[in-house]
Parts: C-alpha cells; structure tokens; sequence
C-alpha cells in the first residue's frame, strides 16, 4: 500500500505543477529560474519522448493502460520482496498515469521543465519520475545479476 501512495504523491505533485503553468503561464512563455541554463517554459506535446509519435493519442491511451495494468500485476507480485523494485514501480506508475491524464482529457502533455543550457527537449513531473523510476529499476537488476554471478 505505500507504494500506491508515493505512485499518488507522484500523481498529484505532476499535476499540480501542471495546472499552475496552464493557470498562471502563456503557452511559449519562459521564465527563466537560472538564465541561459534553466528555465520554466510552457509548451504542449501531442507525442512521446523527444516529440516522437506525433498525435498518436489514443495509441498512447491504450499503450498506458496495458502498462498500467502490468505495473500494478507486477507490484502486488513483487510487494515486500523488493522494495526498490516495488518503489521504481512506483514512481513509473505515477507518472505514467499523470501523462494519461492529460492526453485523455486534453489530447496533449503539459512540459514546462526545460533545461536551455543542453537544448534537452522540455519534460515535465512525470517524465522524471519515468525516467528515475526506470533508472532504479535497470540499477536494481543489475545488483541483482551481479549477485547472482558472485553465488
């Protein structure tokens, strides 16, 4: 169960930030946090990942849901045993449902992080807690085969 409320935290924390830039930002509008390096920008995705599958939105609706559906399967599989595995679930699940949420309700993603000084395409609360979540995941299986070599 707390793995459900840090995936909720995640959830809440993504759409919160968003509703505050559709409220409070012009779309294209940036302000920069730290000039030149940093910046709040409110842009619209109509894709995945680096803008890629363009209006593809109800692929992307039943795409989640299967993910979704198999993140939950696999955490209540998983539950105690790992709990990191459990907590990189987590954060993927957040996230995943925080961007379903808006391509089911507005046919687009809400981005506002933008990181000017790579030129890293703008992401948002979601996509980090993806990526995190995939990063733990990845780190945990590979401490795993390595202990499974060393047994």
């Amino acid at each position: 169960m707390f793995y459900y409320f840090i995936a909720l935290l995640v959830f809440a924390l993504d759409q919160l930030t968003k509703w505050l830039v559709v409220k409070y930002m012009e779309l294209g509008q940036s302000i920069p946090i730290i000039e030149g390096v940093f910046h709040f920008t409110s842009h619209r995705n109509r894709g995945a990942a680096f803008g890629i599958l363009q209006n593809q939105r109800w692929f992307f609706i039943l795409i989640t849901v299967a993910v979704v559906a198999g993140i939950i399967f696999y955490m209540r599989k998983v539950g105690k045993n790992k709990p990191l595995v459990s907590f990189s679930l987590a954060l993927i699940l957040g996230g995943a449902i925080g961007n379903f949420i808006d391509r089911l309700l507005m046919g687009e993603v809400v981005d506002f992080l933008d990181f000017t000084l790579i030129h890293y395409p703008i992401f948002n609360v979601a996509d980090s807690a993806i990526v995190v979540g995939v990063g733990l995941y990845i780190f945990d299986t590979l401490k795993e085969m390595m202990a499974e070599r060393k047994g």
